[in-house]
């Protein structure tokens, strides 16, 4: 179908690979436990839509770019990070409200712009989990590495087989990071009871955000 050969080995090797934790499944996770299931699911299909640019850019060759262009490269790879520490700096440095002013309004994620989470716009929460896939370069060399080698060398329309295969990744990837959200909203729910916890976990957050940007600035062309 579509020219995909192995589909089972496709799709299990996508969900490995979902589980490993990266910079979309800690922003959903931030958001769940900050502003509850709602908002980590609209940020998780702000990270899906990322995810289905690089699907169509890959399908009709635009990736190819960042692999042949070491300039196009560095300049999404520099936007990229700069993004992440600019969360992860942020997150750290962000002062923490008073649970007596308002409980609901601690957040992990949410302290990235300094802002109570109930001002905060499922828009921008949309958004800003789009902008954390789509300026990651990696994403889009991943697919151009992972996803060829389960499409027949002889089909002929190979960016429908892409496309395909992408969709597939996606949904995937959308059912992962809504358990994420599920679990992180609950857990998140009693967490803002605890001001020094929830303190701390902001604070270990931003700490991966930088660490998340760090290695994607030493990342190379391949």
């Amino acid at each position: 179908m579509f020219g995909v050969t192995e589909l089972w080995l496709f799709v299990v090797s996508g969900i490995m690979l979902n589980l490993i934790p990266g910079p979309d499944s800690l922003y959903v996770i931030g958001r769940s436990a900050g502003q509850g299931f709602r908002a980590g699911s609209v940020g998780a299909f702000g990270i899906g839509a990322g995810t289905l640019v690089h699907v169509f850019a890959a399908a009709f060759g635009l990736s190819a770019i960042l692999a042949t262009s070491a300039t196009a490269f560095t300049v999404v790879k520099v936007i990229g990070c700069i993004y992440l520490l600019y969360i992860g700096f942020s997150m750290l440095f962000a002062k923490t409200k008073k649970p007596s002013v308002n409980t609901d309004a601690v957040t992990s994620v949410d302290s990235v712009d300094n802002v109570d989470s109930k001002n905060t716009s499922l828009s921008h929460i949309f958004f800003q989990g789009f902008l954390t896939n789509v300026l990651n370069p990696k994403v889009a060399l991943f697919f151009l590495a992972f996803v060829p080698q389960f499409i027949a060398m002889d089909y002929p329309h190979k960016a429908m087989s892409f496309i395909f295969l992408g969709v597939i990744f996606n949904i995937n990837a959308m059912i992962w990071c809504h358990i994420l959200a599920w679990s992180s909203s609950s857990i998140g729910g009693k967490l803002k009871h605890n001001q020094r916890l929830t303190t701390y976990l902001t604070k270990f957050t931003g700490g991966l955000f930088l660490l998340f940007g760090i290695k994607l600035a030493l990342t190379k062309q391949t």
